[in-house]
Parts: C-alpha cells; structure tokens; sequence
C-alpha cells in the first residue's frame, strides 16, 4: 500500500465456493487486501489457486459468497446489474491474455466500444481520448486497421487503451504478457507501470517472472488463501512460490 495515497480497492474476507456435483471447491477462502492510488500489485501462486476467481470479484464481475469489495470507496455488489455495469465502466479498466478485440472493427472502434451506450444515450464521445491514448502507444497510425492487420502486441495495445478510455482508478490484468515476446511485453508493463505512476492502481495476475519484476509489490495466493503480501512494502515470512 503506498503511504498517503486514497484506497482504489479494499477487500475483506472475500469467499467464494463452486459447487459440482462431485465436491464443493472453494476457490478463494477469506482473502482480504487493500490496494491504493499509485500501487502496481504482482498477483501470483500456482495454476489453479484462486487468482483469477479473485480478480473477477475485485473487478465486480463475479459476486463473492461471503465478504465485501470497495472500489474509490463504493461496494459495487450494492448495484443492481445494470449500475454495476456503468459503474464498472468508469472505475475499472481489464486487460486480458485474449485481447477480445471485435475483429470487423478497426482500432479506433474497438477502443470506443465501451462508449456505444454512453453515446446512445447522448453523451459525448471519447474519440479524442482514444486518439490519444493510441498515439501514446505509438499506433496511432493503425487507427482504421482491423485486429487482424495488426501485431500481436499491436492488439494487446489496443486492449490496454480500452481499458484506459475512461481514466479508471484501477486496472486489472490477467496474464496480460502471456502471448506477447519479450519486446512487447516491456512495452505493455512499461505502460501498466505508467499509469500506476500517475496515480492509477494495478492488480496483474501473472506467472512471468518479467512482469513479477515490473510491480512495485506481490500478493501470493495459494489453494485460494493468500499466502504473503508485501503490499506495505515489507515482505512477510514464507512469500514465494
């Protein structure tokens, strides 16, 4: 947690259990965290431990059983869906392994996408925003090129500027390196580590020992519980893989 900088997500003594008709797992049993304005947080532990289930409850996507989730200070799950989704729009940018990325629209539209209701309901477009953005991350002269006519770290790119668009307090990435070699993969963690130092907040869930390297900290979730955390910058005994 950085010292003196507003909480963008705290959680506490989340669960979550998924019944089968073999057994009940419990995917993430009585996680608790806050993260702040300014943090870029290295989310890992071995495949299968809980990470993702986790970062889709911090990002308001998946309802946890038990405990809360805050992000700039409201539990989203008080929203009915609809509310979730707008406000999930505007706090919370995702970055993931699969780009998602529409494949007939060019790369100005993919980054708007999220604007289409916005803009249906007569607000305005963010379209200088996303030119910004994607001269920023020098493919501003892609912007009428389809995915396919794009790199593979020219896509996840435009991923990251979608996640962008609306300045969101936090951004949470799955894997976000995980296709990329090792050229764009500095590019992409360069830019995750931008926007932590402007004052953003970051989860990325990742084994890449690279990116591990790139978070300013780590959380380390084992068998859905969470092993260590060096959040508060001292590492606590047993952290590792």
């Amino acid at each position: 947690m950085t010292d003196n900088q507003p909480i963008a997500v705290k959680a506490e003594g989340l669960h979550k259990r998924f019944v089968t008709t073999e057994e009940e797992v419990h995917a993430v049993n009585d996680v608790s965290f806050e993260i702040c304005a300014g943090d870029f947080v290295a989310l890992h532990g071995p495949s299968g431990c809980g990470k993702s289930t986790l970062l889709l409850m911090t990002g308001a996507l998946l309802s946890p059983d038990e405990g809360v989730i805050e992000i700039a200070g409201k539990n989203p799950y008080e929203l009915k869906a609809e509310g979730r989704a707008a406000f999930r729009a505007e706090h919370v940018g995702f970055v993931f392994q699969q780009f998602h990325l529409i494949p007939y629209l060019n790369v100005l539209d993919n980054v708007l996408i999220g604007d289409l209701a916005n803009r249906s309901s007569g607000g305005e477009s963010n379209g200088d925003r996303a030119r910004e953005l994607l001269e920023k991350f020098n493919i501003g002269h892609r912007l009428h090129h389809v995915p396919s006519k794009l790199s593979i770290g020219e896509q996840q790119r435009v991923a990251l500027a979608r996640a962008l668009l609306h300045s969101p307090e936090l951004v949470l990435a799955d894997e976000p390196t995980g296709n990329l070699d090792p050229e764009n993969s500095e590019i992409i963690l360069q830019h995750l580590a931008d926007f932590a130092d402007d004052g953003g907040a970051v989860i990325m869930v990742t084994h890449d020992d690279r990116a591990k390297a790139a978070a300013k900290s780590a959380m380390h979730l084992d068998g859905g519980e969470m092993i260590s955390s060096d959040q508060q910058g001292e590492k606590k005994e047993g952290q590792g893989e």
